[in-house]
Protein backbone atom coordinates (compact mmCIF):
# COMPACT_ATOMS: atom_id res chain seq x y z
CA UNK A 1 0.00 0.00 0.00
CA UNK A 2 3.03 2.11 1.02
CA UNK A 3 4.62 1.72 -2.28
CA UNK A 4 1.34 2.35 -4.20
CA UNK A 5 0.84 5.75 -2.50
CA UNK A 6 4.46 6.52 -3.21
CA UNK A 7 3.78 5.68 -6.97
CA UNK A 8 0.73 7.91 -7.25
CA UNK A 9 2.73 10.89 -5.08
CA UNK A 10 5.85 10.56 -8.00
CA UNK A 11 3.66 10.55 -10.82
CA UNK A 12 1.43 13.81 -9.36
CA UNK A 13 4.94 15.52 -9.18
CA UNK A 14 5.85 15.03 -12.62
CA UNK A 15 2.43 16.06 -13.47
CA UNK A 16 2.39 19.26 -11.75
CA UNK A 17 5.85 20.26 -12.54
CA UNK A 18 4.99 21.77 -16.29
CA UNK A 19 1.77 23.60 -14.48
CA UNK A 20 4.16 25.21 -12.24
CA UNK A 21 6.74 26.32 -14.76
CA UNK A 22 3.19 27.38 -16.83
CA UNK A 23 2.44 29.72 -14.12
CA UNK A 24 6.30 31.18 -14.03
CA UNK A 25 5.92 34.81 -14.91
CA UNK A 26 9.43 34.70 -16.11
CA UNK A 27 8.66 31.65 -18.75
CA UNK A 28 6.99 31.84 -22.37
CA UNK A 29 3.36 30.54 -22.24
CA UNK A 30 3.51 27.64 -24.87
CA UNK A 31 0.27 26.22 -26.19
CA UNK A 32 -1.82 25.01 -29.15
CA UNK A 33 -3.61 27.40 -31.04
CA UNK A 34 -5.07 25.01 -34.08
CA UNK A 35 -3.83 21.89 -35.06
CA UNK A 36 -0.15 21.95 -35.85
CA UNK A 37 0.20 25.07 -34.77
CA UNK A 38 2.18 25.88 -31.51
CA UNK A 39 2.51 29.41 -30.25
CA UNK A 40 5.08 30.34 -27.52
CA UNK A 41 4.21 33.53 -26.04
CA UNK A 42 6.09 35.97 -23.47
CA UNK A 43 5.76 39.70 -22.50
CA UNK A 44 8.19 42.41 -23.28
CA UNK A 45 9.61 45.18 -21.40
CA UNK A 46 7.21 47.36 -22.66
CA UNK A 47 4.25 45.37 -21.82
CA UNK A 48 3.21 44.11 -25.19
CA UNK A 49 3.07 40.07 -25.98
CA UNK A 50 5.81 38.78 -28.28
CA UNK A 51 4.13 35.61 -30.02
CA UNK A 52 6.18 33.43 -32.28
CA UNK A 53 4.25 30.38 -34.32
CA UNK A 54 5.77 26.80 -34.95
CA UNK A 55 6.90 25.30 -36.92
CA UNK A 56 6.59 28.40 -39.00
CA UNK A 57 8.74 30.79 -36.97
CA UNK A 58 6.07 33.74 -37.66
CA UNK A 59 6.64 36.42 -35.02
CA UNK A 60 3.63 38.58 -34.27
CA UNK A 61 3.79 41.76 -31.41
CA UNK A 62 0.24 41.96 -29.34
CA UNK A 63 -0.61 44.72 -27.17
CA UNK A 64 -1.54 42.60 -24.12
CA UNK A 65 -3.24 44.34 -21.35
CA UNK A 66 0.10 45.75 -19.37
CA UNK A 67 -0.57 47.41 -15.72
CA UNK A 68 1.68 50.45 -15.08
CA UNK A 69 4.62 48.86 -14.88
CA UNK A 70 4.22 46.91 -18.17
CA UNK A 71 3.47 43.38 -16.05
CA UNK A 72 1.10 40.97 -17.46
CA UNK A 73 0.27 37.10 -16.82
CA UNK A 74 -0.37 35.14 -19.75
CA UNK A 75 -2.68 31.94 -19.96
CA UNK A 76 -4.19 29.82 -22.75
CA UNK A 77 -7.89 29.67 -21.47
CA UNK A 78 -10.60 27.98 -23.93
CA UNK A 79 -12.75 31.74 -24.07
CA UNK A 80 -14.88 31.03 -26.69
CA UNK A 81 -16.05 27.39 -26.37
CA UNK A 82 -14.77 25.56 -29.70
CA UNK A 83 -12.32 23.39 -27.61
CA UNK A 84 -9.14 25.03 -28.70
CA UNK A 85 -7.82 27.80 -26.08
CA UNK A 86 -7.15 31.82 -26.36
CA UNK A 87 -4.27 33.79 -25.40
CA UNK A 88 -4.97 35.70 -22.87
CA UNK A 89 -3.40 38.73 -20.88
CA UNK A 90 -4.49 39.70 -17.61
CA UNK A 91 -2.56 42.91 -15.29
CA UNK A 92 -4.08 44.40 -12.08
CA UNK A 93 -5.33 47.79 -12.51
CA UNK A 94 -5.66 50.68 -10.27
CA UNK A 95 -6.86 49.00 -6.34
CA UNK A 96 -8.98 45.88 -7.29
CA UNK A 97 -9.74 45.74 -11.30
CA UNK A 98 -8.17 43.49 -13.04
CA UNK A 99 -7.67 44.16 -17.18
CA UNK A 100 -8.19 41.01 -19.74
CA UNK A 101 -7.33 41.26 -23.21
CA UNK A 102 -8.01 38.11 -25.40
CA UNK A 103 -6.74 37.31 -28.54
CA UNK A 104 -8.16 34.30 -31.24
CA UNK A 105 -5.95 32.39 -33.34
CA UNK A 106 -7.25 33.08 -37.21
CA UNK A 107 -6.63 29.97 -39.56
CA UNK A 108 -6.86 32.08 -42.53
CA UNK A 109 -4.59 35.08 -41.80
CA UNK A 110 -2.30 32.54 -40.03
CA UNK A 111 -2.04 35.46 -37.06
CA UNK A 112 -4.08 36.82 -33.99
CA UNK A 113 -7.46 38.54 -33.18
CA UNK A 114 -8.46 40.64 -30.70
CA UNK A 115 -12.15 39.24 -29.10
CA UNK A 116 -14.17 42.43 -29.04
CA UNK A 117 -17.70 42.30 -28.07
CA UNK A 118 -21.28 44.05 -29.48
CA UNK A 119 -22.45 45.82 -26.31
CA UNK A 120 -24.85 48.56 -27.68
CA UNK A 121 -23.45 50.80 -25.00
CA UNK A 122 -25.27 49.19 -22.43
CA UNK A 123 -21.98 47.37 -20.66
CA UNK A 124 -20.52 48.70 -17.39
CA UNK A 125 -16.95 47.76 -17.39
CA UNK A 126 -15.50 48.89 -21.04
CA UNK A 127 -14.00 45.93 -21.91
CA UNK A 128 -13.48 42.04 -20.54
CA UNK A 129 -12.22 43.10 -16.65
CA UNK A 130 -11.84 40.47 -14.02
CA UNK A 131 -13.00 38.17 -16.98
CA UNK A 132 -14.25 34.31 -15.88
CA UNK A 133 -15.46 31.68 -18.20
CA UNK A 134 -18.18 29.40 -17.53
CA UNK A 135 -18.30 26.11 -19.49
CA UNK A 136 -21.20 24.86 -17.87
CA UNK A 137 -23.45 27.75 -19.65
CA UNK A 138 -21.30 28.74 -22.13
CA UNK A 139 -20.89 32.24 -20.37
CA UNK A 140 -17.98 35.04 -20.00
CA UNK A 141 -18.62 37.32 -16.54
CA UNK A 142 -16.68 40.60 -16.48
CA UNK A 143 -16.68 41.97 -13.64
CA UNK A 144 -15.19 45.91 -12.42
CA UNK A 145 -15.49 48.24 -9.54
CA UNK A 146 -16.61 52.06 -10.06
CA UNK A 147 -16.47 53.94 -6.95
CA UNK A 148 -18.39 52.06 -4.07
CA UNK A 149 -19.83 49.58 -6.41
CA UNK A 150 -19.08 46.53 -8.46
CA UNK A 151 -20.36 46.37 -11.85
CA UNK A 152 -21.00 42.91 -13.80
CA UNK A 153 -21.33 42.50 -17.68
CA UNK A 154 -22.22 39.29 -19.04
CA UNK A 155 -21.74 37.88 -22.32
CA UNK A 156 -22.33 34.96 -24.56
CA UNK A 157 -22.05 33.68 -28.07
CA UNK A 158 -23.66 33.75 -31.55
CA UNK A 159 -22.10 32.17 -33.55
CA UNK A 160 -18.40 33.28 -33.42
CA UNK A 161 -20.05 37.17 -32.34
CA UNK A 162 -19.57 37.59 -28.62
CA UNK A 163 -22.52 39.94 -27.47
CA UNK A 164 -23.53 41.35 -24.21
CA UNK A 165 -26.50 38.95 -22.86
CA UNK A 166 -27.01 40.58 -19.35
CA UNK A 167 -26.35 43.90 -18.00
CA UNK A 168 -27.33 45.86 -14.63
CA UNK A 169 -28.38 49.33 -14.37
CA UNK A 170 -28.52 50.75 -10.45
CA UNK A 171 -31.50 52.57 -9.09
CA UNK A 172 -30.99 55.99 -7.95
CA UNK A 173 -34.23 56.56 -7.17
CA UNK A 174 -33.32 57.25 -3.17
CA UNK A 175 -36.54 57.77 -0.73
CA UNK A 176 -39.18 58.10 -3.39
CA UNK A 177 -39.16 54.16 -4.15
CA UNK A 178 -39.44 53.94 -0.33
CA UNK A 179 -42.15 56.26 -0.22
CA UNK A 180 -44.15 53.95 -2.52
CA UNK A 181 -43.00 50.52 -1.67
CA UNK A 182 -41.48 48.51 1.01
CA UNK A 183 -38.99 45.65 0.41
CA UNK A 184 -36.53 43.49 3.07
CA UNK A 185 -32.82 44.20 2.35
CA UNK A 186 -30.35 42.66 4.39
CA UNK A 187 -26.89 43.42 5.14
CA UNK A 188 -25.34 41.39 2.33
CA UNK A 189 -27.19 42.67 0.07
CA UNK A 190 -26.24 45.61 -2.33
CA UNK A 191 -28.14 48.79 -3.39
CA UNK A 192 -30.87 47.64 -5.80
CA UNK A 193 -30.37 47.22 -9.97
CA UNK A 194 -32.32 46.44 -12.93
CA UNK A 195 -31.11 43.21 -14.62
CA UNK A 196 -31.57 42.68 -18.52
CA UNK A 197 -31.32 40.38 -20.28
CA UNK A 198 -30.01 40.86 -24.18
CA UNK A 199 -30.47 39.29 -27.57
CA UNK A 200 -27.60 39.25 -30.24
CA UNK A 201 -28.86 42.28 -31.64
CA UNK A 202 -29.00 44.17 -28.33
CA UNK A 203 -32.80 44.01 -27.94
CA UNK A 204 -34.20 43.69 -23.90
CA UNK A 205 -35.90 40.40 -23.72
CA UNK A 206 -36.50 40.55 -19.44
CA UNK A 207 -35.98 42.99 -17.36
CA UNK A 208 -35.78 42.51 -13.49
CA UNK A 209 -34.89 44.36 -10.19
CA UNK A 210 -33.01 42.69 -7.90
CA UNK A 211 -29.32 42.68 -5.74
CA UNK A 212 -26.75 45.40 -7.78
CA UNK A 213 -24.15 43.12 -6.31
CA UNK A 214 -25.84 39.53 -6.68
CA UNK A 215 -25.46 38.75 -10.33
CA UNK A 216 -28.43 36.78 -11.79
CA UNK A 217 -27.22 33.10 -12.08
CA UNK A 218 -26.49 32.73 -16.08
CA UNK A 219 -29.08 31.13 -18.33
CA UNK A 220 -31.61 31.08 -15.51
CA UNK A 221 -34.95 33.60 -16.02
CA UNK A 222 -34.10 37.01 -13.98
CA UNK A 223 -36.10 37.32 -10.75
CA UNK A 224 -37.70 40.64 -9.31
CA UNK A 225 -37.39 41.98 -5.78
CA UNK A 226 -40.44 41.61 -3.92
CA UNK A 227 -42.35 44.47 -1.92
CA UNK A 228 -45.26 45.54 -0.53
CA UNK A 229 -47.47 48.85 -1.20
CA UNK A 230 -47.22 51.96 1.20
CA UNK A 231 -49.66 54.06 -0.37
CA UNK A 232 -53.02 53.53 0.47
CA UNK A 233 -53.23 54.25 -3.11
CA UNK A 234 -51.37 53.41 -5.67
CA UNK A 235 -52.18 54.37 -9.52
CA UNK A 236 -50.61 51.43 -11.99
CA UNK A 237 -50.85 53.09 -15.54
CA UNK A 238 -50.07 51.19 -18.84
CA UNK A 239 -46.68 53.19 -19.47
CA UNK A 240 -44.43 55.78 -18.42
CA UNK A 241 -45.42 58.88 -18.84
CA UNK A 242 -48.74 57.69 -19.00
CA UNK A 243 -51.59 60.63 -17.48
CA UNK A 244 -54.46 58.99 -16.91
CA UNK A 245 -56.03 55.28 -15.18
CA UNK A 246 -58.38 53.27 -13.36
CA UNK A 247 -55.91 50.84 -12.51
CA UNK A 248 -54.31 50.75 -8.77
CA UNK A 249 -53.09 49.08 -5.79
CA UNK A 250 -53.76 49.64 -2.32
CA UNK A 251 -51.43 49.44 0.61
CA UNK A 252 -50.35 46.02 1.83
CA UNK A 253 -50.04 44.11 -1.86
CA UNK A 254 -47.56 42.16 -2.46
CA UNK A 255 -45.44 43.27 -6.57
CA UNK A 256 -42.42 41.87 -8.26
CA UNK A 257 -40.38 45.01 -9.09
CA UNK A 258 -39.01 44.66 -13.14
CA UNK A 259 -38.05 47.97 -14.62
CA UNK A 260 -37.24 51.12 -14.01
CA UNK A 261 -37.38 53.98 -16.79
CA UNK A 262 -37.16 57.68 -15.88
CA UNK A 263 -38.71 57.16 -12.29
CA UNK A 264 -41.50 55.30 -13.54
CA UNK A 265 -41.19 51.60 -11.85
CA UNK A 266 -42.73 49.00 -13.50
CA UNK A 267 -44.22 45.88 -11.48
CA UNK A 268 -45.81 43.26 -11.67
CA UNK A 269 -48.91 42.00 -9.66
CA UNK A 270 -51.05 38.48 -9.08
CA UNK A 271 -54.60 39.46 -8.61
CA UNK A 272 -56.11 36.13 -7.00
CA UNK A 273 -58.84 36.43 -9.79
CA UNK A 274 -56.92 37.53 -13.14
CA UNK A 275 -53.56 36.15 -12.56
CA UNK A 276 -50.54 38.27 -12.92
CA UNK A 277 -50.82 41.84 -13.72
CA UNK A 278 -48.28 44.83 -14.90
CA UNK A 279 -48.23 48.08 -14.78
CA UNK A 280 -45.85 50.86 -14.26
CA UNK A 281 -45.70 53.31 -11.90
CA UNK A 282 -44.62 56.72 -10.83
CA UNK A 283 -42.56 57.01 -8.23
CA UNK A 284 -41.63 60.97 -9.00
CA UNK A 285 -45.34 62.00 -7.34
Amino acid sequence: MKHRETVVGLLLACLLVPLAQAADSDAPLRFEAAPGVRVQAEVTEDGSIDVQLLPSGRRLSLPGAPDADGNSRLSAEDVDFDGRPELVARASVGMVNEAVAVYRFDPASGGFRALQAETHGHDNCGGLMGLTVDAATRTLTSSCRSGPMWYTDQYRFDGTKLYLYRSEDVLRLGDALDAALQWEQTDEQGPLAVWRTHDASGHVLESAIADGLSAPASGEPLRGQKATVVSARLFLFDRPGAASTKRYLVQGDRVEMLDEQEGWVKVRYRNPKHGAIEGWINVND
